[in-house]
C-alpha cells in the first residue's frame, strides 16, 4: 500500500507505519464496526497523541481513496502541531507579553484559515484548538490563512477547559466575548498576558469555557445584522490589543 496522495495514508501497515515513524497526522478515518488486534495496536500507538479517529462507512472511505484502503484511511497534517506547555514559557523566558487565541468550536475551514491569518499579522503568539469539534487543516485551510499557519504556533489539545485553565494558572488573563456584557472591547486592559476565547458564530462560546473568562465584553455595532463574522470578530479584538500596547 502507498500514499495516493500528499496529503492521505491508507491501508493498515502504512498508516500503523507512519505512526511509528512520527508522522504528524491530521486525522484517522476507520470503518464502523472495526475491532480486533489491529484496532488494538492502532489505539496503543496513538495512546498520548491527539490524533482523533473517526468510524465511518465503506462508502465514505471508498470515495476517499480508490486503493485497498483495509479500512482505514489518515490525513497528513500539513501542519506541525505544538504543545501549549511548551510554547507559553518560551514566551515569558524571551520577555513577550503574550496573547494567545483559544478556538472554541471553529468548525469552518475558511474562517479558521482567516484567523490564523489575523493573528498572526496583529500579532498573537499561537492558536489553541481542541483535538476534536474543530476543523481539520486542509489546502483550504492554509489558502485562507495566506501561509499563516505555517508561521504561527498552532496548539491542539485534548480539552480546551483544561488548557485555559492551565494558561489561567500561569498568568494569563481571559477574555470572552458575549452580546450582554456591559463592557466594551476597547475598555478591557489587554496591556498584559492576554488571551480571547473566540466562540462559533451559531453557538458562541460553549458554557464551561465562558465560565472560566476573566472578564467579558463586546464589541460595539450600529447594524442590524447580529454579529460579525467571527474571523472578522477576531480581527477587531486584535487590533485593540496591538492598539493598546504600541510604544
Amino acid at each position: 500500500m502507498k500514499t495516493e496522495k500528499p496529503d492521505i495514508i491508507y491501508g493498515r501497515h502504512p498508516v500503523l507505519d507512519a505512526l511509528d515513524a512520527g508522522q504528524s497526522l491530521e486525522k484517522i478515518f476507520l470503518l464502523q464496526g472495526t475491532r480486533g488486534p489491529f484496532e488494538k495496536e492502532l489505539r496503543a500507538k496513538l495512546k498520548g497523541r491527539l490524533v482523533p479517529v473517526q468510524y465511518v462507512p465503506k462508502e465514505k472511505l471508498n470515495r476517499m481513496t480508490s486503493g485497498n484502503h483495509q479500512g482505514v484511511v489518515a490525513f497528513i497534517a500539513p501542519v506541525d502541531y505544538y504543545d501549549l506547555e511548551d510554547v507559553l514559557p518560551g514566551l515569558f523566558e524571551k520577555s513577550d507579553t503574550p496573547l494567545l487565541l483559544f478556538l472554541d468550536g471553529i468548525t469552518d475551514v475558511r474562517n479558521l484559515g482567516a484567523i490564523a491569518r489575523s493573528a498572526e499579522v496583529l500579532g498573537a503568539h499561537a492558536l489553541v484548538i481542541p483535538a476534536k469539534g474543530s476543523a481539520l487543516i486542509t489546502p483550504d485551510t492554509i489558502k485562507a490563512s495566506a501561509g499563516a499557519l505555517s508561521r504561527i504556533p498552532l496548539c491542539r489539545t485534548a480539552s480546551l477547559v483544561n488548557a485555559v485553565e492551565w494558561a489561567k494558572m500561569s498568568g494569563i488573563k481571559i477574555f470572552s466575548s458575549q452580546l450582554g456584557a456591559k463592557k466594551r472591547l476597547q475598555e478591557l486592559d489587554l496591556s498584559g498576558p492576554s488571551a480571547f476565547i473566540i466562540g462559533a458564530e451559531d453557538e458562541g462560546v460553549s458554557p464551561a469555557v465562558a465560565a472560566l473568562a476573566d472578564e467579558a465584553f463586546h464589541i460595539e455595532q450600529t447594524g442590524l445584522t447580529d454579529s460579525l463574522n467571527v474571523s472578522v470578530a477576531t480581527g477587531i479584538m486584535l487590533y485593540e490589543v496591538l492598539r493598546q500596547r504600541r510604544p
